[in-house]
Parts: C-alpha cells; sequence; structure tokens
C-alpha cells in the first residue's frame, strides 16, 4: 500500500519546484528505491549549500545556467549537463542571475543505488555531459508524471524510470575534457552524415572519404562513443528503413533491397536477417 504523501515538502527542497516525494524513510533493504524528485525553475538568487545528503541524487540542467561546486572543484552548469551527490559529498549550486537554470533531479536510496550511479559513469561526486543537451528531458517528464501519480504500482514504475534514465544517460553521454570534444564533434559530424545520406552510401571507405577521415580512426571514434562502427550504424539505418517500407502493402522485396542500396536480393535479405533476426518474408508476416 502507498503511503500517504506528507503535507509539507522536506526543508532540502527548493519552493520552486514542481515536486513529487514517496518514501522519505525507505526500507534499508530494497535493492532501488526512488524517494522524491521533480523539475526547479531556479529563481536567479537560488542557492543550495550542503555539506552531505541522506540520499543518492542524479540533478539535470535542462536550461539556463548556474554553478556548481563539488567535491571542492567548480564547474560550469549549463543544458545538458548533470551531476551526481550523496551522502558525505558536499556541493554548492547557484544559478546564474541573468538566466538562472530549469533543472531535473531525482532523489534515491538502496542496495543498488551506487551500483546504477556507476553503471553511468556517474558516481557521487561526477559531473557529466549528454548530448543532445534535451537527450534527457523525455524521461525525466515521465519520472515527474509517474510520481505525482497515486498509482498502486507508483514506487516500482518510478524505480524502473530511474534505471531507464541511468541506461539513457550512459547511452546519451559526450565527453567533457577539450581535446575529447573536439574528437566527439568530428564523430558527431560523421554520424549525421551518414543519417542524412544512408540509402546512398553503401561502404566505410565511402563514408570515410565524403567525411574528409582516415577510415581507421573513424572506427575508433565510433567504437569509443558508440560501441559500433559506421558500417553497422549504417546497415542499422538501412535495415530499419527496409522494415518500414516492407510493412506497406505491394512493395516487392527486390524494390526494397534496390532502394537500400543493394544489387542481389539475396544478400539483402541475409543482412536483413543478420541485423533484425528474421528474413525479409518472415518479417512480413509479422504484419
Amino acid at each position: 500500500m502507498n503511503k500517504r504523501a506528507p503535507t509539507a515538502a522536506p526543508e532540502f527542497f527548493s519552493p520552486q519546484a514542481r515536486r513529487f516525494y514517496l518514501d522519505l524513510n525507505p526500507p534499508r533493504n530494497q535493492r532501488l528505491v526512488v524517494v522524491c524528485g521533480g523539475v526547479e525553475h531556479c529563481q536567479p538568487d537560488y542557492a543550495i549549500h550542503r555539506a552531505t545528503f541522506p540520499f543518492y541524487s542524479i540533478e539535470y540542467v535542462a536550461r539556463g545556467h548556474g554553478q556548481l561546486k563539488l567535491k571542492g572543484h567548480t564547474h560550469v552548469l549549463q543544458p545538458g549537463r548533470l551531476f551526481a551527490y550523496g551522502p558525505g559529498v558536499p556541493h554548492h549550486i547557484t544559478g546564474a542571475a541573468a538566466a538562472p537554470p530549469i533543472k531535473y533531479f531525482v532523489n534515491f536510496a538502496g542496495t543498488g543505488a551506487l551500483t546504477l550511479l556507476r553503471s553511468c559513469r556517474l558516481a557521487p561526486g561526477q559531473v557529466a555531459r549528454v548530448f543532445p543537451p534535451n537527450a534527457l528531458v523525455p524521461l525525466f517528464d515521465e519520472l515527474v508524471a509517474s510520481g505525482l501519480q497515486a498509482s498502486r504500482r507508483q514506487a516500482e514504475l518510478c524505480a524502473r524510470l530511474l534505471e531507464c534514465l541511468a541506461l539513457k544517460i550512459a547511452a546519451a553521454q559526450a565527453p567533457l575534457e577539450e581535446v575529447e570534444t573536439l574528437a566527439f564533434a568530428t564523430y558527431q559530424q560523421c554520424r549525421e552524415h551518414i543519417e542524412q545520406h544512408f540509402l546512398r552510401l553503401h561502404s566505410l571507405a565511402q563514408i570515410a572519404a565524403e567525411c574528409h577521415a582516415n577510415n581507421a580512426y573513424l572506427c575508433r571514434l565510433f567504437r569509443r562513443y558508440d560501441q559500433q562502427t559506421p558500417y553497422q550504424y549504417l546497415l542499422r539505418l538501412k535495415m530499419n528503413h527496409a522494415a518500414a517500407r516492407l510493412q506497406q502493402p505491394r512493395v516487392l522485396v527486390k524494390q526494397v533491397a534496390e532502394e537500400t542500396g543493394f544489387a542481389d536480393p539475396f544478400h539483402f535479405s541475409r543482412v536483413f536477417k543478420t541485423v533484425l533476426g528474421l528474413a525479409p518474408n518472415s518479417f512480413r508476416t509479422l504484419h
């Protein structure tokens, strides 16, 4: 049974927050418990100074700017930045008066809380960046909406959404360091080029030539930031397009093969099965 929400917000909340809170005294033996969370539209004089915090926390800047002092280090807050803290981690957050931040937050506990943070490379005291900067907004919005509902499975749903959030952070994380940022920018440009031209692209050599990059360097960038090769990404885009086309009536496999750059329909069918797990004709029976 869900506990009745308290009538007043915990003292560590900003008064400008759209917030929810579930259980401010979570059981110690549970694996993952969302305690509270929300979204703050910070005022120009926004300032938080804490020597510690009773729960683990992720905060994410969606808009605006500010400054963060975390474990003695100063960081600029801007859209796409996120950070984590928890028990024993001092943190000081201030907003920029001209453009104070709008930031999401979720506080949680449990035996698996620290493992979850480490899984997305955001241990307490660390700062990260996601790209695009608004990458986490839909999931955080869903988490806040679910937290505000008084449903029977509310706590479980919020815990699962927190796990999804950690996966998304890991998938969308981008480097903070300047040298790494230049490499990431090259990766982004090449990825966008593949997205825009995937139907006519057909090889790694062609991708590298059009992106003015070395084949091996391009592969290293994609493995570093995307855990796949440029060619694997290209094939995934082609096969997703092919799957959408095969759902349409009277569209032939041979026709889709030609559209996606395969002269041989049998080769196309083998690639389709390798990428999506089913042959084109078997896929069509699902629809």
